[in-house]
């Protein structure tokens, strides 16, 4: 699941004023003597005189509780304001997306405000996310159908069906049927019932291979997230790598070898039967097809099997498991440009179209060597790119990502909240208590749709999302840690604390996958 210094931390509270135009996205320069959100100096810091925690002069609150800096309430709220907070408050946010709010960052404080009043705090308006690994692994997994039908829990490891599996199934039924009716032709209708039982056999034998993974995975405590069956066999989402090239190494063999063990028993049960009959053809059939698998799995290139053999040699020999996945995947698209020239050259060679009729079956060898070509390409093309985003990963910190926050009562006015924002240079808001205990968020996007007229009759707790369990992240959490950590809990923004529990500043989703690009493009050492 990166090297950046997009989002940055909070600024170092020293008062000194930005240039104009500044980017609030940027890293803190001395994170050793920021404010804290709430507002207070870290020791040795020279604390602002006479400001509370809130960043507010003391004699700026008026005695009826009302917002500060001239802002009241005549007699109560417009018509419609209790309506736009609620309309305001809106849908749940998706992962992946940040909101954008009118307007630019805000300011340090020492710049005048802007003529239409303040401006809430958030990235600069028109900004855009692009889809990232964390953003588009929360919504396969929470799609319509989770990556497709759930079959079961073996050792509490989901096992889905993709929608594509049923195209291949109907495929190879009809294939099959088409060989058991030269091989025994009085089946009549009933041989594609037969054939769609070697088909579900088939992929039972698939999902045997993909649990030795799986078992495997399990042994060496890396976590699997889920089997899928897809269009060209099966997949098993292992979430973490080996340790080390020999625990890499048994991981990958061992799928395979359960395939050749496959292979071996159906042989030895095709000697019990008579050949000739539907058992004997289903045995058989389903020895070669293990056989297929197994050989294909071992072809030396990534993302197959062999090629994560081969990559842990590499890795051994090297001592770097980049190392060894640049020379995996380059080797695996080597293989994809082989199979798309030599399959088609192969079949046509060993007289297997002498039957074809008008082309057909050259033509699907062509269309069957592309796909897999394609497939193998693009697989060793992924595997690069996690290769390389894995190498940044631990670059990627919650303490670097963080926004500066300040802390508001509930019943403080959105427009007011924002002031302060404004005047301390922070980009969040924590809704506390009067003891100052946190207790929400106000969400980007929520800010975003208050009017400006209307903020000042709006409460922030109208705005907020309530810290839920696991929305509390550990200021110190950095690489595939702080990506689990998110991932455990999908939101928009998480609060940052440190391990006292004192209130760090605000972690948005969008910044985390801002760090994600970056560390996609950045090249690798």
């Amino acid at each position: 699941m990166a090297d950046t210094d997009n989002g940055g931390g909070p600024h170092d509270g020293s008062g000194e004023p930005e240039r104009e135009g500044a980017d609030m996205d940027r890293a803190p320069d001395r994170p050793g003597s920021r404010t804290h959100p709430e507002g207070q100096p870290e020791r040795g810091a020279t604390p602002e005189p006479d400001r509370d925690r809130a960043g507010a002069s003391p004699g700026d609150e008026p005695a009826d509780g009302g917002p500060e800096s001239g802002d009241s309430r005549p007699g109560g709220p417009p018509p419609g304001a209790e309506e736009d907070a609620r309309d305001a408050k809106g849908p749940e946010q998706r992962p992946g997306q940040d909101a954008t709010a009118p307007g630019r960052g805000p300011g340090t404080g020492n710049e005048p405000p802007p003529a239409a009043g303040p401006r809430p705090p958030g990235p600069e308006a028109g900004s855009s996310q692009r889809p990232t690994p964390l953003a588009t692994d929360r919504a396969r997994r929470n799609g319509p159908f989770g990556g497709g039908i759930l079959m079961g829990r073996p050792f509490g490891v989901p096992v889905y069906v993709a929608p594509s599996w049923f195209l291949v199934a109907a495929l190879i039924t009809w294939v099959f049927g088409g060989q058991l009716d030269r091989v025994l032709p009085e089946l009549g209708a009933l041989r594609y019932l037969i054939a769609l039982f070697f088909a579900v056999a088939f992929y039972a034998s698939v999902l045997v291979h993909e649990l030795a993974h799986t078992v495997v995975a399990l042994r060496f405590k890396l976590p699997v997230r889920r089997i899928q069956l897809q269009f060209f066999g099966g997949v098993s989402e292992i979430e973490k790598e080996a340790e080390n090239p020999g625990r890499e190494f048994w991981l990958a063999f061992v799928g395979p070898l359960l395939s050749l063990v496959l292979a071996a028993l159906f042989y030895g049960g095709m000697q019990v039967v008579r050949p000739g009959t539907v058992p004997g053809v289903l045995l058989a059939g389903l020895m070669v097809s293990n056989l297929i698998v197994a050989a294909f799995n071992l072809l030396p290139g990534l993302p197959l099997d062999g090629g994560r053999m081969l990559r842990a040699l590499v890795w051994k020999l090297s001592g770097r498991p980049m190392t060894g996945t640049v020379f995996a995947a380059w080797t695996g698209r080597a293989l994809a440009v082989a199979v798309l020239i030599g399959l088609p050259l192969a079949t046509y060679a060993g007289g297997f179209t002498q039957q074809s009729i008008g082309g057909v079956d050259s033509l699907m060898d062509a269309l069957l060597a592309a796909i897999l070509a394609a497939i193998i390409w693009t697989g060793a093309g992924n595997s690069l790119r996690m290769a390389r985003l894995r190498e940044h990963l631990p670059d990627l910190r919650a303490r670097a990502l963080t926004r500066r926050a300040v802390p508001v009562t509930a019943d403080t006015p959105l427009s007011e909240a924002l002031r302060r924002a404004n005047e301390a240079g922070a980009r969040a808001l924590v809704v506390v208590d009067a003891l100052g205990a946190p207790l929400s968020l106000v969400r980007e996007a929520a800010i975003a749709g208050v009017p400006e007229h209307r903020r000042p009759w709006v409460a922030v707790s109208t705005l907020a999302q309530e810290l839920k369990e696991g929305m509390r992240v550990p200021a110190e959490l950095a690489g595939e840690e702080l990506l689990e950590y998110l991932r455990a809990t999908p939101a928009t923004e998480y609060l940052v604390v440190e391990e006292t529990g004192e209130i760090y500043g605000v972690l948005a989703t969008g910044d985390v996958e801002r760090a994600f690009v970056a560390a996609m493009a950045k090249p690798s050492a």
